[in-house]
């Protein structure tokens, strides 16, 4: 039986009845869950205090369990970025460890190829969390199905490709790079510090909730003034949503605001990827598992397109 370990190293947890069914789901999927002390930790805003949290990530990392599955984002990776034993980390995924989350998680997830490099012990999973994907009661939009088996078949070694639609206007693109990315504002967060993950010629995916459309494509612009996004094949963009409407937008959207960027920057800026937060409830959407640091291609033919990746 695979042995599946939830932990927390950013913000508290306190949904003792989500950990619960996220708990009963996975192991329903044939997962030993383990639930580490960190998600029973109390310190602030935070599961634990900054030492506390540091010692969680080598803790699980000497584990090294089948899968360290984070149950929540929020916020205080960023904090520890500068002590984390980042060889430590490596080695686990040396000894097998798949390492997911997102949203807060990116952090940890581009600190890793920052410091490690574009290698196999460097490659992580964006993906479903426990608390806030397999936690989420029927009444706050359940587990989507897709979201689900998708995760496991990522873990176990059987997803090698996904798809999705995207906008007209892509048709023949192909594009061979190493997939990295995640949330908008911890990506920006990296920016100029020893964290930031010098890829070129790759595929930059990134999704973000509760920001404005002004604000998404500020960050975005910042990326492309800073030769982020000049450097890569493609860009790649999941779920905006959570964001509410201003009576000074008229008619500016987020489709606006990615107008905008495609008309400064020369690389294909793709949308639809069905990746990002969840919905506010009782909707719900797929997420997809995306291995963060693997070498993908990604083809479009029609508004159809596929990521493949091997191993």
């Amino acid at each position: 039986m695979t042995d599946l370990h939830i932990f927390a190293p950013a913000g508290v947890e306190q949904r003792a009845p989500a950990l619960k069914l996220a708990r009963q789901r996975l192991a329903a999927l044939g997962y030993s869950v383990t639930l580490d002390p960190s998600t029973r930790a109390r310190h602030q805003r935070f599961a634990g205090d900054d030492e506390a949290r540091l010692a969680t990530l080598h803790r699980v990392a000497d584990a090294a369990p089948s899968i360290a599955m984070a149950c929540r984002g929020g916020y205080g990776m960023t904090r520890l970025l500068d002590r984390i034993d980042w060889p430590r980390i490596a080695r686990s995924i040396e000894r097998g460890t798949r390492w997911v989350g997102y949203s807060d998680l990116t952090a940890f997830q581009l600190g890793l190829l920052a410091h490690v490099g574009v290698k196999p012990n460097a490659r992580t999973w964006q993906g479903p969390m426990a608390a806030d994907d397999f936690g989420r009661s029927d009444e706050q939009g359940g587990l989507d199905e897709i979201t689900r088996d998708c995760f496991a078949e990522a873990m176990s070694g059987e997803l090698e490709a996904l798809g999705f639609r995207t906008e007209a206007g892509f048709d023949g693109l192909e594009a061979r790079g190493t997939l990295w990315g995640g949330n908008l504002a911890m990506v920006l967060s990296l920016l100029g510090t020893p964290h930031w993950p010098r890829i070129k010629g790759g595929i930059l995916f990134l999704e973000d909730v509760n920001v404005h459309p002004y604000a998404i494509e500020r960050g975005l612009l910042q990326l492309h003034q800073a030769g982020v996004l000049a450097a890569q094949k493609a860009v790649v963009l999941g779920r905006f949503n959570q964001w509410k409407p201003s009576p000074l937008d008229r008619g500016y959207t987020l489709k606006s605001a990615i107008a905008r960027l495609r008309s400064e920057c020369p690389v294909p800026v793709l949308t639809g990827l069905p990746f990002g937060h969840p919905p506010t409830a009782p909707d719900n959407e797929p997420k997809v598992t995306l291995p963060v640091g693997a070498r993908v291609d990604l083809v479009v033919q029609g508004r159809d397109v596929l990521f493949g990746w091997h191993g």
